[in-house]
């Protein structure tokens, strides 16, 4: 009887532990990821750049490069820079945006990518994805995953706490959207990747269930780990899908008919995902899921973050269009003006106001 089994694409290092980023050096040499130091290092000019001093004497060989944003321009022009040299891996240090600047770099010229986040604001520092500001807006970027991702605790603590915040809300919402691919699998017959699945949800639980605070290091070891294992299951998948459902549709909605107004993504995505819960008949999940949200400081309704229940109507209805093709509960539904207003307003009775 053969022996059947798949790759998995995932990080070779997965360092997650409070001073971290002082063995960076050491762990890439170890690893046989860049033994010779020969290190291209995209840096922010915020907290990236405030720990280059930190970090610096444990790569000795490394070459700096400051990234001004995260547009497609920004990831391209790093890319140019760094074919003037010869390197082992790229390392990307700071938020979100340079993570992902240096995540298409690192494709474009072949690379593979080191991911130092220095906050815990989405699920984007270990997905095969990179989000990108372009001419047109924003584009999602297919790229290979991290080869290794290092998470220092310390470091994590020092980002705003809102960062911490939006993370929890993006992991959370991971439930959310399981349960919008059942539904496609139920309705469309969508196929779903069970270790896809399995891995995204739990990683969402992990954190919904956990009594820590944003305070604790073994809550924040048990987020890292959950937004690290969130990456995972989309490579495992081949896409967004086991995170992306009609939470992500709303936070979409908010970021395209609200652009300088939308708020983080975590915390869209978790308000999202709190109202879809409720939508699809899950009303002690979605209040369980609201109370775990509200204790974590993260909004449950619009005005939360600073917006009327009129403009909360509108993105949901508008959700939809955000990802033509993919099926969840706001496409099943099939919700008109009226009818999101009556739910919503029933949505915030159950969770209470």
């Amino acid at each position: 009887m053969p022996v059947l089994t798949r790759l998995i694409p995932s990080p070779v290092v997965v360092d997650i532990r409070a001073g971290a980023i002082d063995d960076l050096g050491c762990v890439l040499a170890d690893e046989r990821i860049s033994h010779s130091g020969k290190l291209a290092v995209a840096v922010s000019g915020g907290s990236g750049a405030r720990l280059r001093e930190r970090v610096a004497p444990s790569l000795p060989g490394a070459d700096w490069f400051e990234v001004g944003g995260g547009t497609l321009d920004d990831a391209i022009r790093l890319a140019g820079d760094m074919k003037r040299g010869h390197y082992d891996a790229v390392v990307g240090l700071g938020g979100g945006k340079i993570i992902d600047c240096a995540k298409f770099a690192a494709a474009r010229v072949g690379l593979p990518l080191v991911a130092v986040p220095t906050n815990l604001a989405h699920d984007g520092l270990c997905s095969p994805v990179a989000t990108l500001d372009n001419d047109a807006g924003r584009g999602s970027y297919g790229v290979p995953n991290p080869i290794a991702v290092v998470i220092d605790l310390d470091v994590i603590r020092q980002a705003p706490v809102r960062y911490v915040r939006a993370g929890i809300g993006d992991a959370v919402s991971n439930i959310s959207a399981i349960a919008d691919w059942e539904l496609a699998n139920r309705v469309k017959g969508e196929r779903i990747d069970g270790l896809a699945a399995a891995m995204a949800r739990q990683a969402g639980e992990a954190v919904l269930r956990h009594p820590g605070t944003v305070e604790d290091n073994d809550f924040l070891q048990v987020l890292a780990e959950g937004l690290v294992l969130t990456g995972i299951a989309m490579s495992v998948s081949g896409d967004s899908r086991p995170a992306s459902g009609a939470c992500h549709e709303i936070n979409h909605a908010f970021d395209l008919l609200f652009p300088q107004r939308a708020a983080a993504h975590g915390e869209q995505c978790g308000l999202g995902a709190a109202f879809a819960m409720y939508l699809r008949g899950a009303h002690e999940e979605s209040a369980y899921m609201a109370t775990v949200l509200r204790r974590h400081g993260l909004p449950v309704l619009p005005q939360d973050i600073g917006f009327s229940t009129e403009e909360f109507v509108r993105a949901v209805e508008f959700a939809p269009q955000t990802r033509p093709g993919r099926y969840t509960i706001l496409e099943h539904l099939d919700l008109k003006t009226d009818q999101i207003k009556d739910l919503y307003a029933d949505y915030v009775k159950a969770i209470g106001s």
